[in-house]
């Protein structure tokens, strides 16, 4: 069994045309047509999957996990296993992550195909409300849908002060072109400190670059809980990445073959340094730029994300947008929830239910990693309503100590009188995997007493997450 694809020049009608293969748009092309509804999705075969597996979440997280077996090998003696590394093979990390993106993006062209999904290759341009033209090596056809749903992503921002002849240089990178690199820098800096920032500068750290990490706040993970943020800070400090925070950049200039840039730091002092590469993670701008937006009347904000209301409808009617193409977190799971909750909604479903943003985790796979959800410190004291805050550190876990990684500690959020779980946050080994279980208690409207009752296996990771509540009620086992 072949996956369908429209045929050149036809003219087909679906209750269900989804624009882009995401993990929101092919998401929601599964559901949609596992509740009956005939499905077309418009993405280029190869690019399925989206942003998130052909240059994003899971290239990136590849790339770490090599750095990751670097370190442990670098670290074997701890262990009574006597090792060294002699070399990274640079062109097999790159080989071994593209060989993983074509993996899974068959997958998701087999579960287009199981669940009789259209795949119309080409770009997408609204005709009307209801009729796209796609346009595919010079040839177009058109589509129309009785629902339409923009799922289209984002793209990497630039900074507007770097002139277009070093933006051409190849010396300037995007997160793309920092997951493909053409060659191993020998020092690089990375503008912008949030998740991928900060999951760019681990990788190149562990694998032996000179890595600077710039970013205009006053911290970095600015999204983060402070505490988790600072802790991080300190970390990646003493792993030898340079940090500076509160820094101004001007004045880009390719110079024998680096790029020559002026760092102004707090303290008005201007620097000039010299790098093999300058990597950009300042942020990402939606990719509705050629959808043609403006025929059909939809309206978006300033910053280009398009307007949505809770169930993701945008402001004409029977035309959905989710995923990096509407309001933050730029997530892919956020996405494919929205995908979901979009195809319910065309489906008429009745008991559809909203994203709620609090119960969207955070994680960044760095070395060590974070992950939260919810309210961070900050803001849960600023909500007026007492709170009660536990931690528990991976200094005193067993299985962290066993697994040589006791850096870090979990923290958590608790409303004081209702019991309610308002934030969780992380950084240590693996966290990542951690964070689901206070999804899962937040989803819930678990209370303190539930998951205290809960029990959990020793020796785990996982026991300081209730070691963590215990401490917030005083009543901590191994504080």
């Amino acid at each position: 069994m072949k996956l369908r694809h429209a045929e050149k020049g036809a003219f087909m009608t679906f209750d269900v045309v989804v624009i882009g293969g995401g993990p929101g748009g092919y998401v929601c092309a599964i559901k949609s047509a596992q509740l009956g509804l005939s499905v077309a999705i418009i993405d280029k075969k190869e690019s399925l999957g989206g942003t998130c597996l052909n240059k994003g979440c899971i290239p990136t997280k590849t790339m770490l996990q090599s750095a990751k077996v670097k370190h442990l090998i670098e670290s074997s003696s701890e262990f009574g296993v006597n090792s060294s590394v002699a070399s990274i093979n640079f062109d097999k990390i790159i080989e071994r992550s593209r060989k993983i993106i074509s993996g899974l993006n068959r997958g998701v062209e087999a579960l287009l195909m199981k669940n009789k999904i259209t795949l119309v290759e080409g770009i997408a341009k609204f005709k009307d409300e209801s009729t796209l033209t796609i346009e595919k090596n010079g040839q177009f056809s058109e589509v129309k849908g009785k629902n339409i749903v923009i799922s289209t992503g984002a793209i990497p921002k630039l900074i507007p002060e770097i002139e277009q002849s070093v933006l051409e240089s190849g010396l300037i990178w995007t997160s793309k072109e920092a997951i493909f690199p053409s060659f191993l820098p020998k020092k690089l800096l990375i503008v912008g400190s949030g998740a991928i920032g900060i999951e760019l500068a681990s990788f190149y750290n562990l694998i032996g670059s000179e890595v600077t990490v710039v970013e205009v706040m006053d911290r970095i993970l600015i999204q983060e809980d402070e505490e988790v943020a600072n802790a991080a800070f300190k970390s990646f400090t003493k792993q030898g990445i340079n940090i500076k925070t509160g820094v101004r950049l001007q004045n880009f200039k390719k110079e024998a073959g680096k790029v020559y840039v002026e760092l102004t730091e707090k303290d008005s002092k201007t620097a000039k340094e010299f790098f093999d590469v300058v990597v950009l993670a300042v942020g990402v701008s939606p990719n509705v730029k050629d959808l043609g937006l403006d025929k059909i009347g939809i309206q978006a904000k300033q910053n280009g994300t398009i307007e949505t209301d809770e169930f993701c409808e945008t402001n004409v009617k029977g035309i959905y947008a989710i995923g990096d193409v509407i309001a933050p977190p730029w997530l892919a799971h956020k996405a494919s929830r929205e995908g979901i909750v979009v195809a319910e909604k065309m489906a008429k479903q009745t008991e559809t239910t909203p994203i709620n943003i609090a119960m969207i985790p955070s994680c960044t796979y760095s070395y060590p990693q974070i992950a939260s959800i919810g309210l961070s410190e900050e803001k849960a004291r600023n909500s007026g309503e007492g709170i009660k805050i536990g931690r528990s550190h991976f200094r005193g876990n067993g299985k962290a100590i066993i697994a040589g990684e006791p850096e870090g500690f979990v923290k958590v959020i608790f409303n004081e009188k209702t019991g309610e779980l308002l934030g969780a946050h992380m950084f240590g080994s693996e966290v990542t995997e951690l964070i689901p279980f206070f999804s899962l208690a937040i989803a819930g409207e678990l209370t303190e007493r539930e998951l205290m009752a809960a029990i959990f296996p020793h020796p785990t990771l996982s026991e300081c997450l209730q070691e963590a509540v215990y401490d917030a009620f005083e009543i901590a086992i191994h504080g």
